[in-house]
This record gives C-alpha cells, sequence and structure tokens, in this order.
C-alpha cells in the first residue's frame, strides 16, 4: 500500500470533498482522483461515494480511514522520534483558538514555538467552539482551546483555567477611567439590549442558561458573530456585550468600554484544552499543549 496514496484517501475522506483535499495537498484534482482511484483498484473496494456534494465514505472507506490515521500517524510519530536522536522536534500542529483569547495568545504562544521547536511548524486558526471540536474529529486540528466542552467518545478534555463574564458598556463621552461600575445583577442584565453571538455560540448558550434559571431571559438587539464587531458596535452605542475581561483588554481601544462585574450568580465560563481521542498526540503536540499552558499562566487575566 502506497503511503501517499493513504495519505490522499484520508484527506479527502476527512474533508469529504475532491476539490478541498486538492486544495490542502497541493495537488491537482485529476491527480488526486487517479491517486485514490489506484488504492481502490489494489484493496478491490470502493472506498468513496462521490456525489454532487462531495464524497462521503464507504462502509469500507470508514474501516480503512481508522486505520489510515492510525498508519499516517505511526509514520509521523517514527519520523519525530528520529529527529529526536538529533535532538529536535518536527511535524505540523495545528491549534485552534476562540477569538477572545486569539488575541492575547498568539504573539507568545508563536514566539515560544519558534523558539522551542524551530524544525516544527504552528498553524493557529481562530473559530467557534462547535466548530473547532468537529474539526478535532476530522483531523483539520490536533488541538483546540474550547468554552464549556464536553468530553466525548472522539475527544479528550483537560480543564484549563475559568473566566469571569463582564458586562460591557460604552464609555460615555468626557469619563475618565474612574469611578470603576459595581457589578449587576443578572436579574438586571436581562433588562438591558445586548450585542450577542447566535446560537451555538457557547458563552450565548451559558448567558441564556443562567438567565433561564432565575426565570429571565435575553433581550436581544443584535446577533453578531465576532468580537471585534460586536466591540465596534459597543463602542457605537448600538447595546451592550457579555466578554471576557480579555476580550476587551485585547480590543484596539480598551479605553473605550466600561466594565462591570455580573453576580447573582457571578457568570464564569469554563476554558478547556481538547484534543482528539482519535490520534494519540505526538511528541511535538505534546510539547506543544505545554506551550499553550504555560502562555495561558503568564498572559491571561484571570480577573
Amino acid at each position: 500500500m502506497d503511503l501517499k496514496q493513504l495519505e490522499y484517501f484520508v484527506r479527502v475522506a476527512e474533508m469529504g470533498s475532491f476539490t478541498r483535499a486538492a486544495i490542502a495537498l497541493d495537488i491537482a484534482q485529476p491527480a488526486l482522483s487517479r491517486q485514490v482511484r489506484l488504492l481502490e483498484v489494489e484493496l478491490r473496494q470502493n472506498l468513496l461515494t462521490r456525489n454532487g456534494r462531495g464524497a462521503v465514505p464507504t462502509e469500507a472507506g470508514k474501516l480503512l480511514l481508522a486505520h489510515g490515521r492510525g498508519i499516517l500517524h505511526q509514520v509521523e510519530r517514527a519520523k519525530e522520534e528520529m529527529g529526536r536522536v538529533r535532538g529536535l522536534l518536527a511535524g505540523r500542529v495545528a491549534v485552534g483558538l476562540p477569538t477572545s483569547l486569539a488575541r492575547v495568545l498568539t504573539v507568545p504562544l508563536t514566539r515560544a514555538f519558534r523558539q522551542q521547536m524551530p524544525e516544527a511548524t504552528l498553524s493557529i486558526s481562530e473559530g467557534l467552539s462547535v466548530a473547532m471540536q468537529e474539526s478535532l474529529v476530522n483531523g483539520r486540528l490536533d488541538i483546540a482551546v474550547l468554552y464549556n466542552a464536553q468530553a466525548g467518545l472522539e475527544t479528550e478534555i483537560t480543564p484549563l483555567l475559568e473566566e469571569r463574564l463582564m458586562l460591557v458598556q460604552a464609555r460615555p463621552p468626557g469619563l475618565s477611567e474612574e469611578p470603576t461600575p459595581g457589578p449587576i445583577s443578572l436579574k438586571d442584565l436581562s433588562e438591558l439590549p445586548l450585542l450577542i453571538p447566535s446560537r451555538p455560540n457557547a458563552i450565548r448558550m451559558h448567558v441564556e442558561s443562567e438567565m433561564a434559571g432565575i426565570g429571565c431571559r435575553l433581550k436581544i438587539a443584535l446577533e453578531i458573530d465576532g468580537v471585534s464587531a460586536i466591540l465596534d458596535l459597543v463602542a457605537d452605542g448600538a447595546g451592550a456585550a457579555v466578554l471576557s475581561h480579555n476580550a476587551v483588554a485585547s480590543s484596539v481601544r480598551p479605553s473605550a468600554f466600561t466594565v462591570r462585574g455580573i453576580c447573582e450568580p457571578v457568570l464564569r465560563t469554563k476554558v478547556s484544552l481538547a484534543t482528539s481521542s482519535l490520534r494519540p498526540a505526538t511528541l511535538t503536540q505534546q510539547a506543544t499543549l505545554a506551550l499553550i499552558r504555560q502562555t495561558v499562566a503568564e498572559h491571561v487575566s484571570l480577573d
């Protein structure tokens, strides 16, 4: 069995499309299709069902996908072990970060990664926790930092920190940074027009759940998917927002906002490190996990 053909098949099966896989692999689509077909001929099995929407693994394809992931992982592990003999960690690590933490973590994490693993490659992307957890399962991400994630058969979750959620409002013109506004109750928060992401955003779901617990509902002014866009609209007076302290502190103009705690109850969101249980972490990925923990401890505010 040709390892390159196996890699091509796995990528097509994970991405569900020859077109997307060809772009990701930097190979012409006809050549990709030909290599996958040669693998099918060798195994005397149809591995993919091709349709107008893409490509879906057959039962035989699902079986090979499970084995193929393991085989390719072991090949990468062998390469890493050989590199470790020379004192090097190599390979590519794909990390997903939520937008509210990406501005805080990306630069220091990248700097530390380059210093400690110069032969390895780091890829960082931003996204919603639900989408990033799915990307862990299909192999597009190796590590993800997720809000309020639940462990499952295909995902391993390790608690990382808890962030306190805050009410963010526009600072009135001419008002100095003092005095700091006092906390607001969750009941009073339910009376404010909020700019909030659409479902299934993890923070949105958490706030809605806590409000339902006291018999209240969100008063939604606008549904906006994007921390930067939410903050721009808050500054423009379109409404208030519920975000983490770090989301505001890392914004372009933190002085444009007042930030108040939320109480009765205090709102906190859990942040976790997630990896796929389908693919054991390589040595480089393990080192990256340690770097993420270190970077969070050094740069993320827990206020």
